[in-house]
């Protein structure tokens, strides 16, 4: 992680234009960007057998979770959403929920909450800001796409310290190129955010 691109922050919001089962979606996702699984630490027990290593820190939590209230109160949001499995991972995501419970003390003015999976396919205009660890953010914001129509429609913003890149979540698509069948408005709302 050169850059330190701790936040992946990926807005959803309905579109008229186009027509889903979720017209009212208006979601924002919240990913720590530099740890938990996707450290990529695995090690090979046998050729049965592979161990992966979930990272979770009291500084990255810290950091994600403040931006999300932050953002929330900015923005003049009203709910922030814990995405975790505390009740199975205890240590791990149990950290980073009670890292989420301390900090949503300093803001009592937004509600928070955690419960997010069934809740979100069944009522998506019941969320707001939903705050999650880096595997957990991935899914989540995947879902949130297919809420909206797709991944062609959400942009994407990495935010660290330093510096920023902006990008569709849906990359660079080459197996499309000269088809003229691409979407650009992920990569111009991505423009979009970086102006802003």
């Amino acid at each position: 992680n050169k850059y330190n691109l701790y936040a992946n922050i990926r807005p959803a919001k309905s579109n008229d234009a186009v027509k889903t089962p979720f017209p009212n979606v208006d979601i924002v996702t919240f990913r720590e960007n530099t740890e938990d699984l996707y450290v990529g630490v695995e090690t090979q027990i046998d050729r049965n057998t592979v161990h992966a290593t979930k990272i979770i820190t009291r500084t990255a939590s810290e950091r994600i979770i403040r931006d999300a209230f932050i953002y929330a109160r900015k923005k003049k949001r009203h709910k922030v959403t814990c995405v975790h499995k505390a009740n199975i991972l205890k240590l791990s995501d149990g950290l980073f929920l009670s890292i989420f419970k301390e900090i949503a003390k300093e803001f009592p003015d937004i509600e928070s909450v955690d419960n997010v999976c069934m809740q979100l396919v069944m009522h998506p205009e019941n969320f707001d800001i939903m705050v999650t660890p880096n595997l957990y953010g991935d899914i989540i914001s995947d879902l949130t796409s297919g809420l909206i129509g797709g991944l062609g429609l959400l942009p994407s913003m990495n935010i660290g310290t330093d510096y920023a890149m902006f990008e569709a979540v849906h990359g660079s698509a080459p197996d499309i190129a000269g088809m003229h069948i691409a979407n650009p408005t992920a990569l111009l709302w991505s423009a979009c955010m970086m102006l802003e």
